[in-house]
């Protein structure tokens, strides 16, 4: 009898979670539909999420429970959270510099530097140049004026900049809806393992218990990142050197485009019919230099002496068939 009673105490009180959780949706849903047919051009500087009060009336004589359950979600108001992230492309004198001045400018504004990487590029003529890239993160009411000392550190507009905004004030919304229904179906079953009579009602519980405590804390991690990627604006900004964008210059003239590209290609071409040349020089020539000395010397006195021995032979046979 109480393993039954137990178990109806389980059922009821999943049923209302998953009930509570539906609403919940369906509501959030439904605004979200409203607020854009309403005004799909503005965003407005608040976002209420007000909820709808859910009262459920369960009578489960059998249980033990009292005859009515209520569970009501409160009308909950939830400024907008916008997660704000930027990709910044500029030219530096010195690269490296620059890194570390925006790594201070990070911690001086309350944040810290997520990631940090310095290396050499080779530019088109092989020249080596150095290169660094940068992350960090800010906080976002301070977002606007880490852009604007990051864009200080060139002389110039940047190659490329991209902000984005992300809204997920319905997504936390939403969030805080399931915990607050998982939490109280957390608490009914506690009730409900306390008062167990018999260790298979209590691991019944349990089992259950267990399974809402993991949403639980998976709704907690996610709200965690919403929370903190919108406290803390993430800015990833690469630093290139100037030598890498200065275009080729011959003389007061700065071709452009294809023209560049064809005397880049000349260049580069006479510089590797040199370095053949270099090559053929200082290492073939030697090289068949010392082979001809290994081998041509003996190959050449052996030729000789062949020679040498032929003709001798021959000089003593015209001696004897000559008459005395």
């Amino acid at each position: 009898m109480n393993t039954r009673r137990t178990l109806s105490q389980i059922g009821v009180v999943t049923l209302l979670a998953l009930l509570l959780a539906f609403v919940s949706a369906c509501a959030s849903a439904l605004q979200k539909k409203e607020a854009a047919y309403v005004a799909p051009m503005e965003m407005p500087a608040e976002v209420e999420m007000i909820g709808k009060s859910v009262v459920e009336t369960v009578a489960v004589q059998e249980a033990g429970l009292p005859s009515a359950y209520e569970q009501s979600v409160k009308p909950v108001a939830v400024e907008r959270m916008v997660i704000r992230n930027a990709n910044l492309s500029i030219v530096v004198a010195d690269p490296a510099a620059s890194m570390d001045a925006i790594g201070k400018l990070a911690e001086r504004m309350g944040g810290y530097v997520v990631s940090a990487v310095l290396s050499q590029s080779q530019l088109e003529n092989g020249r080596e140049v150095p290169r660094a890239s940068i992350t960090i993160r800010v906080p976002a009411e301070r977002f606007d004026e880490a852009i604007q000392s990051i864009r200080a550190e060139s002389d110039r507009l940047p190659l490329n900049e991209t902000i984005n905004s992300q809204d997920v004030t319905s997504e936390y919304t939403d969030l805080a809806s399931r915990l607050r229904n998982l939490e109280a179906a957390e608490a009914q079953l506690t009730e409900i393992m306390e008062s167990a009579a018999n260790t298979e009602d209590v691991l019944s519980v349990y089992n259950e218990l267990v399974r809402v405590r993991e949403q639980i804390e998976v709704i907690k991690g996610q709200m965690q990142y919403y929370e903190q990627s919108a406290a803390l604006s993430a800015i990833s900004v690469e630093l290139i050197a100037n030598e890498a964008v200065q275009p080729l210059t011959i003389g007061s003239w700065q071709p452009g485009g294809v023209a560049r590209k064809a005397i880049q290609t000349l260049i580069n071409t006479l510089q590797a019919l040199v370095d053949v040349v270099i090559w053929l020089v200082l290492l073939v020539l030697p090289v068949l230099l010392a082979i001809a000395l290994m081998f041509g010397v003996p190959i050449f006195l052996i030729v000789w002496g062949v020679r040498l021995w032929r003709r001798r032979r021959r000089a003593r046979q015209q001696r004897l068939i000559s008459p005395e």
